[in-house]
Order: C-alpha cells, then structure tokens, then sequence
C-alpha cells in the first residue's frame, strides 16, 4: 500500500456536512480552505486527499480539517471517494481546490436540501491572481508564467499578486452535454430557469452536494471512468436517470477558477487525450445504452424532459428512442419513435404510471372563465374527475353538497383523490387556465409534492398580470398513494380541530409544528406560464403589490396577459 499519513482523525467531531477536496499540486487549496472556514456557518468539516504532494503552501492545523497524505496519486476519483469514507455527515459536498464560496452557503444549501437531489449553487467565475510585472508594474490577467512583458523588455521578473475575486459576470446556472458526450453551457435554457430553487440537465463538476447515503448508493465517482474526466455528466447522469433531481440553488454562489490555458497554468493531474476518451467513451456505453443498474428512466426521458438540448438533432433523438424499446418492454410502437420530441404516456418508463386530473369547483366560476378553463382541460386528452359542490356536465362529475370554505375544498379533492384509479395526480381549480406543458411533467419520485412554480397571477377584468415564486394547490402534482394518505389526514384534522393557518393549504412546503406531515416538495416550471384567474368570486384574496405580503415574496414581475410567453394574442373575453 502507498505511503499515507492522515492527521485530526481521532476526536473528530460529527458534523452536519463533509466538504471534500482532492488535491494534487494546488498552490491554492490552503486559500480554499482558508475561505471554506471564513464563509461556512454550519456544522461543517473540511477533509482534503493530498494525492502524490504535500500541499504548498502548507495548511495549517484546524480542529475541522482533515488532510489525509498519499505519496503517490491514487487519481481524483478514488481520492474523493477516500474523503467520503472517512466522513460520518449526512451530506457531501465536493468541491474543486480552487474554489470561493458565498457567505453561509453551507447552511443555506442545507436548509433547501431533499434527500434524492444533487445541488449546486450558482458558479461564478473566480479570479484568483494578476501577473505583475516587477520592472514596469504592467499587470496581466491569471493565466501561465509570463516569458515577456508587453509594456517593456522584462522576460523573468514577474510576480503572482493573488487578489481572490468572485466576478459577478458570468452566473452560471444551467448545463447540458452533447452527444460525444461534451460539457455544455445551456444559455437557452436558463431563460426557462424560475425561482430561487431550478433545475438543470448536467453539471459542470466542480462543486456538487448530495446525501452521503445518495454519494454511495448511486457510486457517484465510479472509478472505472478513470481518475477524472466526465464526471459533471457521470453525477448529473445517475441522478436524473435513478429518479431524483439535480438542483441549482441561487440564493448562494460559489467561484471556480478555470486552468485551460495550458503550460504551468493547466491541469494538475497528467492528462492525456486517451483518459479523457476512455471517460467520454464510459459515459456514453453506460448512459446512452441504458446500461446503468439503477436507471429507472432512459435518457431520452431527460434529453426531452430539457429539449431542445444543443448539439443534439431530432435524428439522433430518435435513434436513442429506437434503442430504448428492448428496455421499456416493447410498448412503444415504431410510428412514436419517428417522432423524437412528441410526449405521449406510452414513452414514459413504467414506473411513472398513468396520470389523471382531479377537478375540484365551488360552483361560482363566471362565464365565460368556466368553460375557457374546462376547454383547456379537456384538450390535455388525461381523464378527469371533477368535485363540485351542485352537479356539472364536465369528465367524471362527484358532487358533494356541502358548504363552501376550506374544509369543503379539502374534502372534495379527497373525493376526487379516492374515486380515480390514475397513478399520477394533477390538482387542477375550477379559475386557472393551464398550458398543456403542465400536464408532460411526470414526478421524478414517489415520496415528493411538486409544485409548477411558473403561474401568474391575472386579473379578469383588465388582464393585468403579477408573478412572484410561490407554490399553490392548484399546480401542484404527485402520486396518488401520497396524495390520498396526506388528504386524509387533513381532512381529519380540519374536522376535530378546526383550520389553521399554522397548517397551511399546500403540502410539503413549510416546516410548521402544525403541519400534516413531514413529506418535503419538490419544484418545476414549465416555459408556458399557468393563469390564475383573479374575478369577483375568489375563495382566496389577491395581492396585487409586494407591500401586501406579510413575508417578502421573491422574484416579483409585472406584466399582461398578452405578453406572456405562449399566450400572445390570447384574447378571449374572461369575465
């Protein structure tokens, strides 16, 4: 076994979270850590691999850091997987040794975390140090040992002036790959991107955070990909495709310093174009073939869950369509499969099972709103199952006569929730008027609510239009088992203790002691918004100004209705 010295390994405390490093000849881990331990507010540790070289300058002794030595390499991927045996967190975060990161940004990742996500914060650029040229001052951007000056005749004097700047410009948030597989920025899809909390199709690799019962069950850093190469796709790959969610999370931020100038300024590890082939190849045998054990969607499931996707034609879609029907049992008839982006419930891997809507009214929808909203609904082609509260001629009508209010609400989506036999639930009100994305989004587990956070607020009179991140009853979806067992419990509760707020009306979105249960949530956002219609029958008031929230609602927007995206031109009389 290689040489390897380990320090702070007895007494170590148990922490919340275990930041992972591996290092190999990182003149800037020690500043790193420095600000790891300046910007971290939680119980968090820091445990470092020096994988074939003592850190230089050295790092000093800290009670929450661990620096384990080996004098030869053992590779990135098996030293960050030697840092995540020794910690005994719940979470992991791995981070490159040439990183900043935002004040706090361990508890808030924390505070937002589920246990089946992969999250990042947002990636900003990070400029660690100037060359200056100690003739003449002339100072220059970070990048290899200058061989001359351009301002005068100085060829070796220079030196490195480290000034450890996060730049604001670029903030980086949304990734894809290609089909070689090739990291990719994806620009076009961060316009879709809504909220504090979005989603994103890959990874770039350089810091990433997840359970460390996820980090193993998923084998996260799989070393037969070789010691580094692919691994934003290798992480971003096993996540989607197991059924969880890979989140970026912009209320924090975190700075990577890119080596891609070659020379003294490039890689730490010895990289030779057949390592990174021999990755790229991995990833596209394992992932393109659906060859991963613990795959329960095909990665068509996530290049349409994101498509378009750069770099990808309808063609090879299709082509990958064309070698997933061994894998979804031959359900999927050829005449589908030469239409690479059409959505249709026979592509969805079984596990996701049928989808249904359940429809729940109060009666007191004005015309013409009420039939706009039915029409929209019955385009989406799912079978609905409508509550009211007096008979309706609209899908599977139950009516149940009771008084209108909050509990009356509870009590009709539980009936709707019992007398429908579909796997995968929409909550769909009698005043919003949905697009048909909303009804594509296919919950990537069992034991989450989802909310659609893309829905405006708009006025029936005038069309005036608000948005601000929320999650409502209205958009939200999930499988009919968690569905049933939390509106059951509701209605219990409502019926001996009354309603309180302190419960709230949406499942999974607050931490309350008066909650019904401790199921998390999860999000998406469609590109065509949802319209809650605002009229003179509401059971709900409207806000139509940020001062009339007792708490500061986040990301508020303006507009019409005529103006947002996929409903231009949209001029329907609503009231």
């Amino acid at each position: 076994m290689a040489e390897c010295h380990i320090n702070n390994l007895e007494g170590r405390k148990e922490m919340d979270l275990s930041i992972v490093i591996p290092a190999r000849n990182e003149m800037f881990l020690k500043r790193t850590i420095d600000d790891i331990l300046e910007h971290m507010r939680g119980e968090t540790e820091i445990i470092s691999i020096l994988d074939g070289a003592w850190a230089e300058p050295p790092v000093p002794d800290h009670p929450k850091v661990t620096l384990v030595y080996h004098k030869e390499s053992i590779g990135q991927r098996a030293a960050t997987n030697e840092a995540v045996r020794l910690s005994k967190a719940k979470y992991i975060l791995k981070c490159d040794a040439h990183c900043a990161f935002d004040e706090g940004f361990d508890v808030k990742m924390m505070e937002d975390m589920q246990e089946n996500w992969t999250m990042v914060p947002i990636m900003r650029n990070l400029h660690a140090f100037n060359w200056v040229c100690k003739k003449c001052g002339d100072v220059r951007y970070q990048g290899p040992t200058p061989i001359s000056c351009s301002k005068c005749d100085n060829k070796t004097d220079f030196e490195r002036d480290v000034v450890w700047i996060a730049k604001t410009n670029p903030q980086s948030t949304s990734y894809c790959f290609d089909p070689e597989p090739h990291f990719q920025y994806f620009t076009a899809y961060k316009k879709k991107q809504h909220g504090p909390l979005v989603e994103t199709m890959s990874l770039q690799g350089s810091c990433f955070m997840l359970t460390r019962e996820k980090y193993w069950e998923l084998n996260i850093c799989d070393e037969s990909f070789g010691s580094w190469g692919s691994q934003g796709i290798e992480v971003a790959a096993k996540t989607w495709l197991s059924g969880g969610r890979v989140v970026v999370n912009k209320k924090t931020w975190y700075a990577h310093m890119f080596r891609t100038q070659g020379g003294d300024f490039g890689f730490p590890y010895q990289l030779s174009g057949r390592q990174v082939s021999r990755a790229k190849s991995k990833a596209r045998d394992v992932f393109f073939n659906n060859k991963w054990e613990k795959q329960k969607y095909p990665i068509s499931w996530l290049l349409e869950k994101f498509w378009p996707v750069p770099g990808w034609s309808d063609q090879q879609l299709a082509d990958l369509r064309k070698g997933e029907v061994k894998m979804l049992d031959n359900t999927v008839p050829t005449e589908v499969l030469e239409k690479p982006v059409q959505k249709d419930e026979r592509m969805l891997p079984k596990s996701t099972g049928s989808k249904g809507i359940v429809y729940y009214t109060d009666n007191r929808c004005p015309e013409p709103l009420n039939s706009i909203v039915r029409s929209h609904l019955m385009d989406v082609g799912l079978r609905i199952l409508s509550v009211s509260l007096s008979p309706i001629d609209f899908g599977e009508n139950i009516v149940l006569p009771l008084e209108r209010g909050y509990l009356a609400m509870f009590k009709q989506i539980l009936a709707g929730i019992e007398a429908t036999n579909k796997d995968i639930l929409f909550l769909c009100e009698h005043d919003v008027i949905y697009s048909k994305e909303h009804f594509e989004f296919v919950p990537p587990t069992k034991d989450l609510y989802y909310y659609n956070t893309n829905n405006w607020q708009v006025r029936a009179t005038d069309g005036h239009a608000v948005y601000w991140y929320c999650q409502k009853v209205s958009q939200l979806c999930a499988y009919r088992e968690l569905l049933l067992k939390h509106y059951k419990e509701r209605v219990r509760r409502v019926e001996l203790e009354g309603f309180s707020r302190a419960m709230g009306f949406e499942p999974g979105t607050h931490g309350r002691s008066a909650r019904v249960d401790n199921i998390r949530c999860g999000w998406w956002a469609t590109t065509i918004p949802n319209l809650d219609v605002r009229h003179q029958n509401n059971l709900t008031s409207s806000r139509w100004s940020p001062d009339k929230f007792r708490n500061p609602c986040k990301d508020w927007k303006e507009s019409t209705l005529n103006k947002l995206p996929g409903w231009e031109g949209f001029t329907e009389r609503l009231v």
